[in-house]
């Protein structure tokens, strides 16, 4: 079976991801473009929260911070107590690889490898044994449901299939969060419900989810909506569970 850290629903005297004035802008020429403006957010252990906003509205740009992709121009970063604001970019590479578990849209599995073997990748960063991520890899796919295709590529799954292979994958260095970029964005209405299920469970057993999406129908699956726009966090809102 596998085994996630103890993550309580109620609130802990500290959070598992925390900004502070956080703010990130470009510079264009002699333009500065501002994106995001003073965010301040807590997001605690086993949390399932929903970030939403308009195009245009800074979702992107938040999503890069918050799986430690850019760093802000200004503000704090705390994720896990460590403030990841301050790192270089190797550590962030460590910092990705150790705490965070990525759901992208477009799956983003490498075609030459099976389903295990893919789930094993984030795994071979984190120096575990052979023997160690293999089995773990498998028990992940026997939990997303592809028990029957261990040995099988992308290329021979369904879209639904691949993305259970990639929520697998996320969870396999057992991140302190799971991000999820628009989830379902390229799955039909079956498969993109049957996906939200197993967040849906993976909440349940207290894993803390962070899920950005435009639909309004898929962030009710979430306690709580954050809501950006024009760079600022707009609103939140807690849905009834």
């Amino acid at each position: 079976m596998i085994e996630f850290r103890e993550s309580p629903k109620a609130k802990a005297d500290m959070p598992t991801l925390q900004m502070k004035n956080l703010c990130k802008s470009y510079q264009l020429g002699t333009h500065e473009l501002r994106v995001l403006r003073d965010i301040n957010v807590s997001i605690y252990a086993g949390e399932y929260v929903a970030i939403m906003g308009p195009s245009g509205s800074g979702k992107s740009t938040l999503l890069n911070m918050i799986g430690c992709l850019d760093r802000p121009t200004s503000g704090d970063y705390l994720l896990g107590g460590q403030n990841v604001a301050v790192l270089d970019d190797d550590q962030l590479s460590m910092i990705r690889g150790a705490r965070i578990g990525f759901v992208f849209q477009s799956f983003n599995l490498i075609a030459q490898l099976n389903v295990v073997e893919n789930i094993e990748i984030p795994m071979y960063y984190q120096n575990f044994t052979e023997h160690e991520s293999n089995r773990r890899a498998r028990e992940l796919a026997h939990m997303v449901g592809l028990g029957d295709r261990l040995g099988h590529r992308p290329s021979e799954l369904s879209g639904g299939q691949q993305q259970r292979v990639a929520i697998a994958r996320a969870l396999s260095n057992d991140p302190l969060i799971v991000l999820a970029d628009e989830p379902t964005g390229n799955l039909d209405s079956t498969s993109g419900a049957d996906i939200l299920t197993i967040l849906d469970r993976l909440h349940a057993e207290g894993k803390t989810l962070i899920i950005v999406t435009h639909d309004e129908q898929i962030a009710t699956c979430a306690e709580r909506v954050i809501r950006l726009f024009d760079g600022r966090i707009a609103k939140e809102e807690y849905n009834k569970r």
